[in-house]
């Protein structure tokens, strides 16, 4: 606990010592006002003064302080009321509900805390709803063209030219979706993943060659130049986590490429951590794409007319999470540059 958490804790605990306070002092004013009262006017006797007397007294004293108690607690505790009614909406499903709490510092910060929570909340329900029609519309359409070309094939009038491209459109569109249930897999089986395991240090350096190469043609498609002349740098890490990250990162990169286009791997090396950027020129990335680009089933492109579930990046990102790693994004007009940085060992 840092000194301002200790001194919120301090205000509040002063703040309910003071409701206490007030609650006893008037209790005790309004008893003590009573008893002079009826010896003023006589009323009070040497007789009355015994311990039968102090004990209706004590009773008296005891009725006032718990009706005192429930009328000051009830302010008090409005801000919980109100809290309990928001969490319940929101179990119930409203996210848009949002609270603004007044009185002190701590009340008003609760406020802007709880409702980040709810705007975060109601952020993974929109990105959950949106992979329902993405994922949704990725599996559709593949499958969709499967059963249309398998038809297609069994007519007898197609010529040998013709029957082989509905044949390469049933591939592609088959490696379509086990790419994409691949990416769902793997994403559930990492994100159930608490601690690394299977760390070894390897090359790199070698590693980004190789799955340049396994890209290659994704590469020769769009005539892009690879830009790539490193030094030997090693690392350790789980090594096929990290492969998965290069792939993911070249991948995307390609996909965003324009035609001719270059991309380029730089790898820098310190003391204390290792950095990976690949920078592929295109479009700007907006600041609301950014924002959301590494969560999972965010896709920028909502036109769908780029490849891609928006699974990548946030593969990306955990497995970067489990390395104890960071990935960024900077980006202008006319290029974006993803950095991969990860500690030495």
């Amino acid at each position: 606990m840092n000194k301002r958490d200790k001194f919120h804790k301090f205000r509040l605990s002063l703040l309910f010592a003071a409701v206490v306070f007030l609650i006893m002092f008037v209790t005790t004013l309004l008893v003590l006002s009573g008893a002079a009262l009826m010896d003023h006017f006589g009323l009070l006797t040497k007789e009355m003064t015994g311990r039968v007397p102090l004990l209706y007294f004590g009773i008296v004293s005891l009725m006032i302080g718990t009706i005192l108690a429930f009328m000051f607690s009830s302010k008090p505790l409005k801000p919980l009321r109100e809290i309990m009614i928001a969490t319940d909406k929101i179990a119930d499903g409203d996210y848009s509900v949002r609270i603004n709490l007044k009185g002190p510092a701590e009340f008003r910060q609760l406020s802007d805390k709880f409702n980040h929570m709810a705007e975060e909340i109601e952020g993974v329900e929109m990105l959950r709803s949106d992979f329902v029609g993405n994922f949704s519309h990725e599996f559709k359409t593949p499958i969709v063209s499967i059963r249309g070309f398998a038809k297609a094939l069994k007519w007898e009038d197609l010529t040998d030219e013709e029957r082989n491209e509905y044949l390469d459109i049933i591939i592609n569109e088959s490696e379509r979706l086990s790419d994409l249930s691949a990416n769902v897999l793997y994403l559930s089986k990492i994100e159930k993943q608490a601690i690394l395991t299977d760390k070894s240090t390897f090359n790199v350096s070698e590693q980004i060659r190789l799955v340049v190469a396994l890209l290659d043609k994704k590469i020769s498609n769009k005539h892009l130049n690879i830009l790539f002349d490193s030094k030997e740098f090693y690392i350790e890490g789980n090594e096929e986590m990290l492969k998965q990250v290069w792939i993911n990162l070249l991948d995307n990169a390609i996909k965003f490429s324009p035609e001719n286009g270059d991309i380029e791997i730089r790898i820098k090396q310190n003391e204390s951590q290792l950095s990976v950027k690949i920078t592929n020129e295109g479009e700007e990335i907006g600041p609301e794409a950014k924002a959301h680009i590494f969560d999972k089933f965010y896709q920028g492109d909502t036109s769908h007319s780029t490849a891609g579930n928006g699974l990548g990046l946030a593969i990306v990102k955990k497995i970067l999470d489990l390395h104890e790693g960071k990935v960024s994004v900077l980006s202008s007009d006319k290029s974006s540059t993803f950095e991969v940085k990860l500690n030495n060992k």
